[in-house]
Parts: C-alpha cells; sequence; structure tokens
C-alpha cells in the first residue's frame, strides 16, 4: 500500500514527540528533520518537502503549543493539517453542464491505466444515475478498442467504436452519437505513448477543439514517483489539463505524487485507482488520505464502500430475519461475502485506525482465516447453520474433515461466533442496516469476521 513507509516513519517520530511532556523548540526541529528525510524517501519533491517542514516549524515552535498540556498531539495536529493543505483541502467534483452531455478527455501515457480507468469512471458515474458512453479514439495500441469493449462490457457501459480510422473522425461521431441517444457522460479514451512526443501532442490538441471537453483528464501511474509530477507538468503544459487520475496506489509505491502533484502543477487529484478491479476505484480527499498517512485509517471511506456494497432490499430482508430468528451462520456466511465485495482484505485493514501496526503476514493469516471460515460454514448442513448449538463433537469431526481443517478450527469458529451473536445484540444491526447507527458500527465487525487479525 503507498504511504506505508512514510505512515510507519511519521508514526515513529510522533510517537517520541508524545512521550514527552514537554518539548522544547529543538525537539520539535529535530522531529521535523526526521520527517523531512521521510518526506524525501516517500519521492516527495525536495521544493513541496521543503516548503512544508518550514510551514509545520513555524506554526509548532509557537508558545501556543509548546506550553500546552499535549504539545505533541498538537504537533500532529499541525502536520495533519498541512497535509491536508499540501493534496487540496476539499475534494474536487466535476462540474456536470447545465446542458448534457458532460465530455471527459482522458490522457495519458501508454502503461498509465487510462483505458481501465476509463471504464472505471464510467461505472462510478453510471451507479450515480448518469448515462455514460465510452468512445474508442486510441486506435494506435494493439487490441486498445477491444480492452475498452471488454472492460466496458463489465462495467455495463456503452462502447462507441468505428475501428482503426483516424480519431479525430471516431471523436466527432461519438459524440454526435451520444447526443442523438441521451448519454449524459461522454468518457474519451484517447492514444497514449511511451513517452511525450510532438506527434501525439498534435493529436490530443486537435481532439480538444473537436469535443471541446468539460474536463480534461490526465492519469498517471503512482509507481513513476517525481516522474509522476514531471509528466503532469508536461501534459498541462501542452495541453491545458484540469484534473488528475493517480492508478496504482494500492501497490508497493512510495506515494510522494499524491502528495507532490497539486502544490507542483496547481492541478487536484480528483479520484484514485485502488487494484485492478472496477469498483477499486475512489475519489480523492485529502483528508482521508492525511488520516491514513498519520495512522489514524479512513473510517469515512469503509463506511461509504458498504453502504454502495450492501443492496438495500437485501439488507431490509437481512434485518427482518435476524429479527424474527436472530443471527445465525448462514447470516455470518453473507456478511463475509458483502465484505469480500468491497476490495481485498489489505484494502479494507489499511483503512482501520492503528492498521500501521497491522503487518502484512498478519493481514495474509486474516485472509487464510476467512477462506477457512468459509469452507466450514459451506461443510455445514442448513440444520447446523441455522442452530450452531446442535453442532456436538462428531458433528465437528465431520466438518472439519469436509473443510480441510482441525477440530480445534471448528471450536474456534463456534466460540467467535458467539462473540459475533453479542456485538450484533451490542450495536443494534437487528435494526435497519442502512440507519446512521448501523452504518457507523458495520466496519467493527470486520475484526469479528478476520478471526486471525491482531487486537
Amino acid at each position: 500500500m503507498a504511504f506505508e513507509g512514510l505512515s510507519e516513519k511519521l508514526n515513529g517520530v510522533f510517537k517520541r514527540l508524545k512521550s514527552r511532556g514537554k518539548l522544547s523548540e529543538a525537539d520539535v526541529k529535530e522531529a521535523m528533520r526526521e520527517v523531512k528525510m521521510a518526506l524525501l524517501e516517500a519521492d516527495v519533491s525536495y521544493k513541496v518537502v521543503k516548503d512544508f517542514i518550514a510551514k509545520v516549524t513555524e506554526r509548532s515552535v509557537g508558545e501556543e503549543v509548546l506550553k500546552s498540556l499535549t504539545p505533541g498531539q498538537q504537533v500532529i495536529k499541525i502536520v495533519n493539517d498541512e497535509l491536508i493543505k499540501l493534496m487540496g483541502e476539499a475534494n474536487s467534483k466535476i462540474n456536470f453542464p447545465n446542458k448534457p452531455p458532460c465530455i471527459i478527455m482522458m490522457c495519458g501515457l501508454q502503461g498509465s491505466g487510462k483505458t481501465t480507468h476509463a471504464a472505471k469512471l464510467a461505472k462510478m458515474f453510471k451507479k450515480e444515475g448518469k448515462r455514460p458512453l465510452l468512445i474508442a479514439a486510441d486506435v494506435y495500441r494493439p487490441a486498445a478498442i477491444e480492452q475498452l469493449k471488454v472492460v466496458g462490457e463489465r462495467a455495463e457501459v456503452a462502447v462507441f467504436e468505428m475501428g482503426q480510422i483516424d480519431p479525430r473522425k471516431i471523436v466527432k461521431e461519438g459524440i454526435k452519437h451520444a447526443k442523438d441517444y441521451g448519454n449524459d457522460l461522454v468518457i474519451i479514451d484517447t492514444a497514449g505513448r511511451l513517452h511525450i512526443d510532438e506527434e501525439l501532442m498534435n493529436e490530443l490538441k486537435d481532439i480538444k477543439k473537436i469535443a471541446e471537453p468539460n474536463e480534461i483528464m490526465l492519469v498517471v501511474d503512482a509507481m513513476i514517483g517525481q516522474d509522476a509530477v514531471k509528466v503532469a507538468s508536461s501534459f498541462d503544459e501542452a495541453l491545458g489539463i484540469d484534473s488528475v487520475i493517480l492508478t496504482k496506489l494500492d501497490s508497493d509505491t512510495r506515494g510522494g505524487a499524491a502528495l507532490s502533484v497539486l502544490a507542483v502543477t496547481g492541478k487536484p487529484i480528483k479520484f484514485v485507482g485502488m487494484g485492478e478491479k472496477l469498483d477499486e476505484f475512489e475519489a480523492f480527499h485529502p483528508e482521508r488520505m492525511a488520516s491514513r498517512i498519520l495512522g489514524m485509517g479512513d473510517m469515512l471511506t469503509l463506511i461509504e464502500k458498504a453502504t454502495q456494497t450492501v443492496d438495500e432490499k437485501d439488507a431490509k430482508k437481512l434485518a427482518e430475519k435476524m429479527q424474527e430468528k436472530g443471527f445465525d451462520l448462514n447470516d455470518l456466511l453473507e456478511q463475509m461475502k458483502q465484505i469480500q465485495k468491497m476490495g481485498s482484505m489489505k484494502s479494507i485493514i489499511r483503512m482501520l485506525p492503528g492498521a500501521n501496526k497491522v503487518t502484512d503476514e498478519q493481514v495474509e493469516q486474516g485472509e487464510v482465516q476467512l477462506k477457512k471460515t468459509e469452507a466450514m460454514i459451506n461443510s455445514m448442513t442448513r440444520a447446523e447453520r441455522e442452530k450452531p448449538a446442535i453442532i456436538d463433537p462428531k458433528r465437528k469431526r465431520r466438518i472439519a474433515a469436509g473443510s480441510g481443517t482441525q477440530v480445534s478450527d471448528v471450536n474456534q469458529l463456534l466460540k467467535q461466533f458467539e462473540q459475533m451473536q453479542k456485538m450484533m445484540k451490542q450495536f443494534g444491526i437487528g435494526g435497519n442496516l442502512h440507519g446512521k447507527k448501523s452504518r457507523r458500527n458495520r466496519a467493527a465487525l470486520l475484526k469479528g469476521l478476520g478471526g486471525g487479525m491482531p487486537q
């Protein structure tokens, strides 16, 4: 996960600050030197780091902070505030015109994930009630048109293509098609290159004139580090971009681009790709990203994912069933499937407070435990799932043999299930699963489901 190394180093610095009752100016400056090194190692632009440290230090050495009862916490709050300012103080949304369609022109280097993220963007807006159309204007890369058709089909979004002819004509006809068929959102997948060249830019400029896009969105691979900022600057200078999509932010990348793009180019990051699946895509919220970097989790995004994943009718049906008959192992299995739809265990865990303390090995153990749990429940009879109390030693041996586990694993599952039942009653999730209280507490069930996850 991006920022993992940075988060770990920053938390080490802040832990030492909080352990001291009082702070001197020298203490703060020493801590800031460590923060500076951590940011540079995370591939943040040197100029951005220099300005950031200067602002944090200036605010942190003030009398109000140094003489407060919790100076360490005050410094952390200042770092959090400045991180948010660095990435943009508010989520920048796409401004849809009064007269549709809204036209978004996607651009970027080859291999940045442009085609896949065009489909991700289309799918996200389709969920919000839009009628998107994808235009296949990348006619040079082998199989680019076919790839867009495949991801478009998976996203259940129409794709307009005319084969490998002049992309200018494709864009012109595609926009006409959108107006004729009532598509209120058009996303143009343009061609990329391995590097920026005059031919590419001239073509993009022509497409810009034809399409008159409401938004030119640059797709940048977070794994290329500071080169991402250079790419953004080059495209902006030649084309005039409006925003950035940062891809592969789930990878083992240092993440410095996310902290540098806005400061260097003045263009906001609006969306981030967090995985290969079409649903692993989210709006970029600076305050939430700052919270993740500082190891405080991102519960708002986690709750949003949970709410989007659960179908309201299914949730209501489950709530009514639970009120009548209580929570059984069938319900536990269904909850596990819903959580799996939210993304990988690793991506979910990284949104929980204190996630920086969870190692990759522990996450893997949690994933193994989930698979074991699913296998054991699938090895039970319907009666056993509905009433676990009937599971005697003989039944336990049969379940263990059927799921490739040990009897001790079955015992552990049953014990954890009892705890889950108590938790469900405590959180009151037997009511409306889309109510404010239930949404707020739904994520807490993850720890119980994980089984092997650390406390």
